[in-house]
């Protein structure tokens, strides 16, 4: 896949940029810093276009810029960002509802998910993926996309967030399940006629 002539590429990006902008307001918490990423991430596009190779698409090029703008924000502001939300969620017993069996394992095992490299390649189960993503409680999904899109340490999420590496943990492992179940709901259990 090339690189479509300049005017086209221009009308890509103002496609793409509601996409980018929930994803920065996701991990930055600040309107205005993700303003800021995702208009220096539009003008790295702009400038040099020639960096994409076309392995992947013009979106995932981009959500690969914007998570450095994201990486260089976070270290920026430090720990002015925003962290809990206060919810029930986050207040209550984190061992209460984890589907364990008394000998620490699952008390039920997950649903066939098939061969998970040829659905990841498919850009329908991606829709689904950031549709549920996007489902997540909002501390849940900044914390999941810190840890698995923007590859951040569990040391250096502890520390954006000012929360212990306990309840990152439980946090992680919560929005884990409710991806888990909402693509079992929304992809793996769907019908072959599909």
């Amino acid at each position: 896949m090339t690189l479509p002539p300049p005017n086209e590429l221009e009308q890509i990006l103002v496609t793409q940029r509601g996409y980018l902008l929930r994803f920065a307001r996701l991990q930055l918490r600040n309107e205005t810093w993700a303003e800021d990423a995702v208009s220096e991430t539009l003008l790295a596009a702009l400038a040099r276009p020639q960096a994409f190779e076309g392995r992947s698409q013009v979106r995932t090029w981009l959500v690969g810029i914007l998570k450095h703008k994201i990486i260089d924000a976070l270290r920026q502001h430090g720990r002015e960002i925003a962290s809990g939300d206060g919810s029930a969620d986050a207040q209550e017993d984190p061992l209460e509802h984890m589907p364990f069996a008394p000998d620490g394992h699952f008390a039920q095992m997950p649903a066939d998910w098939g061969n998970p490299e040829q659905d990841l390649r498919q850009r329908q189960f991606m829709a689904v993926l950031d549709a549920c993503t996007e489902k997540l409680p909002a501390a849940q999904g900044r914390l999941f996309l810190m840890r698995e899109w923007l590859e951040l340490s569990s040391e250096e999420i502890c520390k954006e967030l000012g929360m212990t590496s306990t309840n990152f943990y439980v946090q992680l492992h919560r929005a884990r399940l409710r991806l888990r179940e909402c693509l079992e709901l929304n992809w793996f259990a769907r019908s072959p006629a599909q």
